[in-house]
């Protein structure tokens, strides 16, 4: 738009999201050069290695550095997909439904907070000039282009690693007074899962295992640990299903539509009827819902 790059970003807790890329959101800082420099980014005469670990759940995005520097290289991904190392950007982003109305404002300002940005990327030099940024209610983005699908009662489930943001949309719109956050991410799942491995088997199962198996429904590993990690998954998922009912959801009368990364687990691990519930499994949509929505808003404001 006007010569700017429209970039979508989904700030997760457990991975940062584009409309072409995802990596942990994960961010390790140093004063030095690091051994390994796979994900490497350098500013200012910091390094930054990305994606090595979740982010912890903090209530505000804003309370530290680190979604700054991975927004620097979430936007490097995208220009190197467009063999561009210098561009003009505005960024489209997003909070929880329940926390955009009190943190939009001060989260844009994070966002900008250098006007013009130059670093270094997995061995790449970058240079960026921010021309704005706007904020969307995280989860309903996914959905935003296609709401002519949506008539009648429907409630949205968008389940990412830190939060589940829960929404009723009722004859194609969205009804704000029923918006939810609940603190009921995929990472409960993951600290259950290593709680009763360690409790039934006296074993410290890696995360990066335990993900795999949440993600795909199996692992190439012993029967007897894969149980443990599927029932864990399933109780999770009956509990994902108690927090929508507490919110009134009646398969009866409603639809329930999930995204976000967390929505495999009720495909692997849970009981729903499949013509009642439909499952989004493209863990960028939101990303790509924030580009179509800061386009659709540029335009109407003319540019």
């Amino acid at each position: 738009m006007k010569n700017s790059i429209i970039i979508g970003i989904d700030h997760g807790y457990g991975n940062i999201k584009t409309a072409h890329h995802c990596f942990k959101s994960g961010v390790t800082a140093s004063e030095t050069e690091p051994t390994f420099r796979s994900s490497l980014l350098i500013c200012e005469g910091r390094y930054y290695q990305i994606g090595d670990a979740h982010k912890e759940f903090v209530a505000a995005k804003m309370q530290d550095q680190d979604y700054y520097i991975l927004t620097l290289a979430a936007v490097a991904a995208e220009l190197h997909d467009r063999h561009l190392q210098e561009a003009s950007v505005h960024l489209a982003a997003g909070l929880p439904l329940t926390w955009v109305s009190t943190q939009k404002e001060e989260f844009r300002a994070y966002l900008l907070q250098n006007r013009e940005v130059t670093f270094n990327f997995k061995s790449t030099d970058y240079h960026v000039e921010f021309t704005g940024a706007d904020i969307f209610p995280q989860g309903f983005a996914a959905v935003a282009d296609h709401l002519h699908d949506f008539t009648g009662i429907n409630m949205l489930a968008d389940i990412g690693n830190g939060t589940m943001n829960l929404m009723y949309i009722n004859e194609r719109r969205p009804v704000a007074q029923k918006c939810y956050t609940e603190k009921f991410g995929v990472n409960q799942c993951v600290l259950a899962v290593r709680e009763h491995v360690l409790k039934e088997h006296g074993t410290v199962m890696e995360e990066a295992l335990i993900e795999r198996i949440l993600r795909h429904g199996t692992a190439d590993i012993d029967r007897a640990y894969l149980e443990t990690v599927r029932n864990t998954a399933a109780e999770y998922v009956a509990g994902i299903f108690a927090k929508l009912r507490e919110r009134e959801y009646n398969p009866a009368l409603m639809r329930l539509y999930l995204v976000g990364g967390g929505s495999c687990l009720v495909r692997n691990f849970g009981q729903y009827d499949v013509q009642r519930v439909f499952i989004n499994e493209d863990i960028c949509a939101t990303a790509k819902g924030y580009e179509t929505l800061a386009l659709k808003q540029l335009r109407r404001m003319g540019g």
